[in-house]
């Protein structure tokens, strides 16, 4: 049985509307440090057979739980087990930092960068960017209904990168001014497709439009290994304004013919092929 203060995180991680699919690796990753300290024996072996199931469970759609579930193993041995959580954890920090030096080199000076949603690899690459003394502008969405936008607003202004935030429905107007798109992605299907914030495929499709480069920022743990795109199962939350109800799928899909590549911590990927 996983014990209450470990559920107790995995709720924490269910309940988050803000930060995304790095944030709840790593979140799920201390949860498997707690869970070492407390169990050992059968009693862990059993509770790491429910994690592997409970972990997924969360966001269905994020690669990252999938991946971090089979990450640690089934045992009884708990130092084992604290190891393996702090080798993931290691190793997302050293991909954020890798994948800001990769992306930031996409960055000229002038540029304006179009961004939905709020990625914290993306933000890595405007932090490395601007420590590099690049100058350029971000036009960020305010990302309703959450408003994951706005916090990345307040990223920004600490960093002092000057920004400007737009309703999410005036994307069309402002990919035309902007020279690259950056966003991040909760999951890179098998055969190379995107699934991030909804309206990341609409963001995607005005970049081809319009020209501008399209570029996702995603850590290799958000690759998924088994899942192809027509099989994501897509997570659709409650929501009503003034009394109606309306539909709320939190991700959508942006075929990979509009990506011009993933950033990781491996390199630039073209999707399909190198995925």
């Amino acid at each position: 049985m996983i014990p209450e203060e470990v559920r107790k995180i995995l709720e924490e991680m269910r309940a988050e509307r803000i930060r995304g699919a790095s944030w709840m690796a790593q979140r799920g990753a201390e949860a498997y440090l707690l869970l070492s300290r407390i169990l050992s024996g059968e009693e862990l072996k059993r509770a790491l057979e429910e994690m592997r199931k409970a972990v997924p469970e969360v966001n269905k759609t994020m690669a990252s739980l999938y991946n971090l579930a089979r990450f640690i193993p089934v045992t009884d041995d708990p130092e084992l087990v604290r190891s393996r959580a702090e080798e993931f954890l290691r190793l997302v920090k050293e991909a954020k930092r890798e994948i800001g030096n990769i992306g930031s080199e996409l960055i000229d000076d002038g540029d304006v960068i179009v961004t939905h949603s709020f990625s914290s690899a993306v933000l890595e690459i405007l932090r490395t960017a601007r420590g590099k003394g690049k100058r350029f502008k971000v036009v960020l969405t305010e990302s309703a209904p959450d408003y994951e936008g706005l916090a990345l607003a307040g990223e920004l202004e600490r960093l002092g990168i000057p920004f400007e935030v737009i309703t999410d429905s005036q994307l069309g107007l402002f990919v035309r001014n902007s020279t690259l798109a950056l966003v991040g992605a909760d999951n890179v299907t098998r055969d190379g497709f995107v699934v991030n914030k909804a309206g990341t495929y609409l963001l995607a499709l005005a970049c081809h439009d319009a020209g501008v480069p399209f570029y996702v920022a995603a850590e290799s743990f958000k690759l998924h290994p088994e899942l192809d795109s027509d099989e994501v199962e897509i997570v659709e939350r409650p929501y009503s304004r003034q009394g109606f109800r309306v539909r709320n799928f939190i991700f959508d899909i942006t075929p990979w013919k509009y990506v011009r590549g993933i950033i990781t911590e491996l390199g630039i990927l073209v999707p399909p092929k190198e995925i």
